[in-house]
């Protein structure tokens, strides 16, 4: 087998990206095959540094590759999810969701805890995809409190107590939080704009003493959750119209 190619795979072209169709159902399959791979459900997986080298060899780590993000002290390295390395490593391993979806009743419970409905392709990714725990950043948080992956110390986040959180920090009821975007940036859906924009928000980015408001730390928004969606669920980088600004 050849060696992970020098260039990351070009996102594949599902009409939703340009078009957004409203043919959810495609989409929800789309993650779902997504979410239910251990290697792809997010942007990174690790794979065990000893298999790396009986795989490919011990000058595997001589060579530059594109898809590596970092190594680990117990040996491990972290890929991005498209790499060849990832694809073989996880090709036998179970398929599932990392935390099971959530019942109807479920939803409309957290829904009362925070005074909001969702919107109705939220609803379906939670029942029929998964609790959380996949996606762009560090996964799309849990409906459920209390989900924990095995091997961590500390509960996967739950709706309620982020927006808890974001209560006492000022930001706005009608921005559900989805996933962390690294550092002080969050993404989070707009429950009440059109179409439900995903806004990239940056929690230091305004100044609350100079009369600012976390509208000021905005700083990029998607047209709709489903294109975002469609994005990532086709291979894409949610940051990609950030960073070509």
């Amino acid at each position: 087998m050849t060696a992970a190619s020098s260039e990351s795979p070009a996102p594949l072209q599902h009409p939703g990206i340009a078009e957004e169709p409203v043919d959810d159902d495609a989409l929800i399959e789309s993650l779902r095959t997504r979410a239910w791979d251990p290697g792809r459900r997010f942007d990174t997986a690790r794979v065990p540094g000893a298999w790396i080298t009986e795989r490919y060899g011990a000058d595997w780590f001589d060579r530059p590759h594109p898809g590596l993000r970092s190594t680990g002290s117990d040996g491990s390295v972290t890929l991005e999810s498209w790499a060849e390395e990832v694809a073989a490593y996880y090709a036998d391993a179970p398929r599932g969701p990392l935390f099971p979806p959530v019942t109807m009743a479920e939803v409309e419970d957290v829904e009362r805890k925070i005074d909001r409905r969702l919107p109705d392709l939220l609803r379906r990714i939670w029942t029929e995809v998964a609790d959380g725990a996949f996606g762009p950043g560090g996964g799309l948080v849990s409906l459920r409190e209390g989900n924990r992956v095995p091997g961590h110390l500390r509960d996967w986040p739950s709706a309620v107590n982020v927006q808890e959180r974001d209560r006492a920090e000022g930001v706005p009821l009608s921005w559900f939080y989805l996933t962390g975007g690294g550092c002080t940036m969050y993404w989070y859906v707009s429950l009440l704009a059109v179409d439900n924009p995903v806004l990239l928000y940056d929690c230091d980015g305004w100044e609350p003493g100079w009369g600012e408001t976390p509208h000021d730390g905005l700083r990029h928004a998607t047209a709709s959750l489903r294109k975002w969606l469609w994005t990532w669920a086709e291979g894409g980088n949610v940051w990609g119209e950030v960073l070509e600004r």
